[in-house]
């Protein structure tokens, strides 16, 4: 079952503040934009989760994604949040810059030496550590999930997929890939906790040989793990097409295989991400929509009580209208509407975190 060969590529988190979100990657963490896609509709992989609107992907990391590996960004238009479980435990960035960046802040809290814990605007947890990254593994060097069984995990991890067990305790395991690679830290949570995926739940990413990809989703479903998505085909408009198989482990973490020689092709950096993300947020309309909804929710609610509060069999207030949504609840505003409103955190950084580079993507470096 295990693929001949695997490369960590990204982690996704589900954003409902997308504009937040990248600025505090960007300007406070000093991550690029390195790639930016639109899509008209849901993904059939369900990349961006069980939405069938339009929706966005944005990768974000310190480096090609040939290089190392990074985060997606999916941002579905019209989904005010997303409740997060206890399944997420943290990402690891090992970068001096954006430790003193956070020191200069007044941003998180020193859990350890040298070692700052912060949440994003959507609440995901970032270690970082006061140290120069790896080299080969690059600044985001970690993911932490949570699980219920640390040996139930270590027998789909290692014995099926032939994960490295690199170190372990009594309540966690850190697997790789390669050596090369970001790492995979498994905490177990107390007895009994059951794993609660909430509804930001993410999706971590591996590339194997595209040959790989249907043995693998023929063993999994031989040794009765769950195949959420059978090897099927994805399309990105103006791009290459690549081939994926979405396993869940026994916790239900997804697990997303993707041929490796398409991904290649997809993945390389477009000059142009940072432009592309600041346009689509300047063009979103999507949260101030959902803002002037609540107001008129609430103004109804308000009207419906203050007329149950008249004599008893009295009519109660007319209650305010609630505005209909947008023929899609994607649509954006016009860029006109919103674009004065809207920051532009792909712009250079202010001087207290000088040294983050801006969301100019580095040129794209040859294949490993």
């Amino acid at each position: 079952m295990a693929p001949s060969s695997v490369r960590a590529l990204h982690y996704v988190l589900k954003v409902a503040d997308r504009t937040a979100t990248v600025h505090f990657l960007h300007e406070v963490l000093g991550m690029h934009a390195l790639r930016h896609e639109e899509f008209k509709e849901g993904c059939k992989a369900a990349c961006n989760g069980p939405y069938d609107g339009m929706w966005s992907k944005t990768m974000m990391g310190y480096d090609s994604e040939d290089k190392a590996f990074v985060l997606q960004l999916t941002y579905n238009y019209g989904v005010a949040a997303y409740r997060l479980g206890n399944d997420f435990g943290y990402l690891k960035v090992r970068n001096r810059v954006a430790y003193k960046a956070l020191e200069e802040q007044s941003l998180g809290q020193e859990v350890e030496f040298n070692v700052r814990e912060v949440r994003s605007p959507d609440g995901h947890i970032f270690r970082v550590l006061n140290e120069d990254p790896n080299e080969e593994v690059g600044s985001l060097c970690s993911l932490c999930l949570h699980v219920a069984d640390i040996n139930r995990s270590l027998a789909f991890w290692a014995d099926a997929l032939g994960f490295l067990e690199i170190d372990k305790g009594d309540e966690f395991v850190v697997l790789s890939s390669g050596v090369d690679q970001a790492t995979l830290r498994l905490k177990q949570l107390p007895a009994g906790t059951r794993i609660d995926h909430g509804t930001g739940y993410g999706r971590i990413a591996f590339s194997c040989p595209a040959a790989d990809l249907r043995p693998l989703q023929e063993e999994a479903a031989a040794r009765g793990y769950r195949v959420l998505t059978p090897l099927v085909s994805l399309d990105t408009p103006g791009k290459a097409t690549v081939q994926v198989v979405i396993l869940a482990d026994p916790d239900g973490h997804e697990i997303c295989f993707v041929g490796d020689e398409g991904f290649r092709q997809l993945s390389q950096v477009d000059d142009n991400a940072p432009t592309a993300l600041n346009q689509a947020m300047a063009r979103d309309g999507s949260r101030e929509w959902l803002g002037n909804r609540k107001q008129q929710q609430e103004a109804a609610a308000t009207a419906a009580n203050a007329g149950a509060a008249h004599a008893k069999g009295s009519p109660p207030a007319a209650a305010a209208k609630l505005a209909s949504p947008p023929a899609s609840a994607a649509k954006p505003a016009s860029p006109q509407a919103t674009a004065a409103a809207a920051p532009k955190p792909a712009s250079p950084p202010t001087a207290t975190a000088a040294a983050a580079k801006p969301a100019v993507p580095p040129s794209a470096p040859a294949s490993k």
